[in-house]
């Protein structure tokens, strides 16, 4: 018997609005409220702080709605994915922005489908490596190469090349782990898995805090209420209503056009930066966020029709169920 897969109705128009305008503007938006944060925090611990506490608030939720706990074989998929999503990537993406404007680090990690596409083609061998992915891909490449260009920087001030390089690392270590998400034994259930990977995330974020000695000199007393905002910001608006309002447009719109965020939210980053975080907008940055953003539209275009091309023969219903798992799965590294 032929296997349909049937959206549920639609809701009212205002709240598929609020909900897009909730990923691209808020997700958007934390790149500036992690930079006003870690002026006073120390990186690792304030992302550690973010973290376990919407970790732990999204997986008290997900039990009350009675969510099977993680097995012990999922908590230890979920801890590696982790150390690579929240130490490696989060941590490095808190630790550059004591270095970086909010704006380029969001337009340097919009890269991330570039070494996603990579791993891809290298490792998993699920992409074959055409004309056009190339000529895409040096397209990102060379936006990367215009920011951090110091002799032909246009006006603009020179970019901290340790702060990107810690960027690069991040999205490099992001990409690997939507990849390794394929591989390993995760919850069934999407905010479940997400909620063990933030909370052990959180925890590793917190143990490599007291290793390089944030807690020592660091005084809560004298933060001021701006940091602390920022921190309370991250934790509610950012993980968890971000989350919650992506896994519900999953429902309602296709992942395609959900996933439409990783366009916008650079952008919307480079804006606030530029009108409340005092960051420049020159050339340099007009260019190379432009490069990138074509070079991430281009990737998915490109990735879209071969995997279109690819499963016509199968089933509709199937395919719509299998892109909406996809898109869920790679959810953990939009918050």
């Amino acid at each position: 018997m032929e296997q349909k897969y049937n959206k549920p109705p639609r809701p009212p128009y205002w709240k598929l609005l609020l909900a897009f305008a909730i990923i691209y503007i808020v997700w958007g938006s934390t790149y500036l409220a992690i930079r006003v944060g870690v002026r006073e925090i120390p990186p690792l611990l304030m992302a550690a702080l973010r973290f376990l506490v919407a970790g732990i608030v999204l997986y008290g939720w997900t039990r009350l709605r009675g969510t099977p706990a993680p097995t012990r074989r999922e908590w230890m998929a979920s801890s590696l994915l982790a150390s690579m999503v929240f130490l490696c990537d989060y941590g490095c993406l808190f630790w550059a922005e004591q270095r970086v404007p909010s704006g380029i680090a969001a337009v340097i990690l919009a890269t991330i489908p570039v070494f996603i596409t990579i791993s891809e083609i290298i490792l998993l061998k699920t992409q074959k490596l055409t004309v056009r992915l190339a000529v895409a891909l040096l397209i990102g490449i060379g936006g990367v190469a215009v920011l951090m260009n110091h002799s032909a920087s246009f006006g603009e001030a020179p970019i901290n090349r340790t702060g990107v390089a810690a960027l690069l690392f991040s999205s490099v270590s992001w990409s690997l782990a939507t990849v390794l998400t394929q591989k390993v034994h995760l919850p069934e259930s999407k905010a479940m898995s997400s909620a063990a990977q933030m909370t052990s995330g959180g925890i590793q974020l917190l143990l490599v805090a007291a290793i390089f000695g944030e807690f020592s000199g660091f005084h809560a007393a004298r933060v001021s209420a701006n940091a602390w905002f920022a921190l309370l910001y991250l934790i509610v608006a950012g993980s968890i209503v971000g989350y919650t309002a992506f896994l519900w447009l999953l429902h309602y719109e296709s992942p395609t056009r959900v996933g439409t965020y990783a366009y916008v939210n650079p952008v919307v980053a480079v804006i606030l930066g530029y009108f409340l975080g005092g960051e420049s907008i020159g050339a340099r940055t007009a260019v190379g966020t432009g490069l990138v953003l074509i070079s991430v539209i281009a990737i998915n275009v490109t990735r879209g029709k071969g995997k279109q091309a690819a499963g016509e023969t199968a089933d509709s219903g199937a395919s719509a169920v299998h892109a909406l798992q996809a898109a869920e799965r790679s959810s953990t590294t939009s918050f």
